[in-house]
């Protein structure tokens, strides 16, 4: 328990991030390699072009029900761990607890290390050797019981982890600078690729093959899965809510204002694909984007969707780790994490011990190739929490109808409860289909449950 001279005398967080970088955080976040891939996986579940169209915008919808929703609780509440903090108020420490536990073993690190390791198979376009083999470790650790195999590529995604740690641990101004200068050079790529596809790009010939799969419900869910897939992010604002500056205006318009930006780059960069290319052609290719822009200019073409996924991958990383490392110093501070990971640095006023904690754990899920493997597991389990983090607008309305609340959720309160309805469709389908990966979420969610219960005991003992 942190006593009352203690608490006097603790460094807090600084408010040194405007709205620009909140917006950046929102739009570099949420936009990473998802719009380069994510197509191919949507035209083979729905089939037709129109679907896919509507697959984005029912996916884009439910995430601005998300924002309209978050943006309540975030103004209301603009403390560090956003999710954290809105599902403490509304049901009490334990659900915060599981969503700080989550995101630091797995939701946030796991998004970390598969960034990182999403930019070097990119970089592998143009400096082939980093798929080479640098250490092979004799244990049967690697995928299907076979010897663990680290590429040089697996350490440069480390080194670039523990370099944007580095850069974050050195003030959250930094890196929101540099969140704010990579989103924009991003958001100008995107467009650039968008414009040659629609200005200097072919329309092509009617498709007359068939349709890739016939449109079904099941087929519409996986789509829209892999649509919030690439949407997924625009929540990350908030765990940085200590840090924003007039939280009270700047949260919600960020949220909001930042998912808009992000559903209409989403739909333009479509619109290109589907312009150039054949349904049957997106459905059996690898990277639209670079094929696309292959086809207008060849090879160049596709280099250069190459370097603008880096640099799009570049900007969700450092706005991962901004914002994450964010989680676990809220919990530690609440005392349900690690007490160092409660320590902010006096000189730069940034949470040190998490971001190092958050970059140093993420780096192992890079080295053990395992990353993919533990995100399924908690997509199931994190759907709950988004759920229950949007139930929290209703609750805390019935809970603390007193507490100030500069902006109040725009179409309360169906806005909310649609989001909940598309939550509970998610995690239906996600039990259907995925009933392994589901149990593990919610295995995941026990494990941490001992841990809890001791720093509560902990808690009451010093309390």
């Amino acid at each position: 328990m942190i006593s009352s001279m203690e608490k006097n005398t603790r460094v807090e967080l600084k408010r040194d991030l405007g709205p620009w970088a909140a917006a950046s955080i929102v739009v570099g976040t949420v936009i990473g390699s998802g719009i380069f891939l994510v197509p191919k996986t949507m035209i083979q579940n729905v089939g037709t072009v129109e679907a896919v169209f509507a697959v984005w915008i029912a996916g884009g919808l439910l995430s601005l029900a998300g924002a309209l929703s978050y943006g309540e609780l975030a103004a209301a509440i603009p403390e560090a761990g956003g999710e954290y903090a809105f599902l403490r108020e509304a049901y009490g420490p334990l659900w915060g607890f599981i969503y700080s536990w989550t995101q630091m073993w797995v939701a946030k690190s796991g998004s970390i290390a598969t960034l990182a390791t999403g930019f070097f198979l990119y970089l592998t376009n143009f400096f082939d050797p980093l798929k080479d083999v640098f250490l092979t470790i004799p244990l049967p650790i690697g995928p299907g019981g076979k010897p663990l195999e680290i590429q040089y590529g697996q350490i440069f995604a480390i080194v670039l982890i523990l370099a944007l740690g580095w850069l974050n641990y050195y003030g959250v101004k930094i890196g929101g600078e540099v969140q704010v200068a990579v989103t924009v050079v991003k958001v100008a790529l995107i467009a650039g690729i968008i414009l040659a596809g629609l200005v200097f790009g072919t329309a092509h010939a009617p498709d007359a093959a068939a349709a890739p799969a016939p449109l079904t419900f099941s087929g519409f869910i996986a789509a829209l899965v892999a649509a919030l897939w690439a949407y997924d992010g625009w929540n990350n604002v908030s765990m940085v809510s200590s840090e924003i500056k007039q939280p009270q205006k700047n949260l919600p318009r960020a949220l909001i204002g930042g998912t808009l930006v992000v559903i209409a780059i989403y739909l333009a960069a479509n619109w290109a694909y589907f312009h150039v290319m054949k349904a049957s052609e997106v459905a059996g290719g690898t990277r639209v984007a670079a094929e696309m822009m292959g086809k207008i200019f060849g090879a160049p073409g596709a280099a250069l969707v190459s370097a603008g996924a880096m640099i799009s991958i570049f900007a969700a990383l450092n706005g991962s780790i901004l914002s994450g490392s964010r989680v676990p110093y809220a919990a530690a501070r609440d005392g349900l994490f690690f007490s160092a990971v409660a320590r902010v640095n006096p000189r730069y006023h940034t949470p040190g011990v998490s971001i190092i904690w958050l970059s140093l754990w993420s780096c192992l899920l890079v080295l053990s190739g395992k990353y993919d493997d533990l995100f399924n597991l908690v997509i199931f389990a994190s759907w709950i929490l988004y759920g229950m983090t949007a139930a929290s607008v209703l609750v805390l309305r019935k809970k603390q109808p007193e507490l100030v609340r500069p902006y109040r959720t725009a179409g309360y309160p169906i806005v909310p409860v649609l989001f909940i309805i598309g939550a509970a469709i998610l995690l239906i389908s996600t039990a259907i289909h995925r009933p392994r990966e589901s149990a593990g979420g919610i295995g995941l969610i026990l494990l941490g449950l001992p841990f809890y219960i001791r720093w509560q005991k902990s808690l009451k003992a010093n309390g």
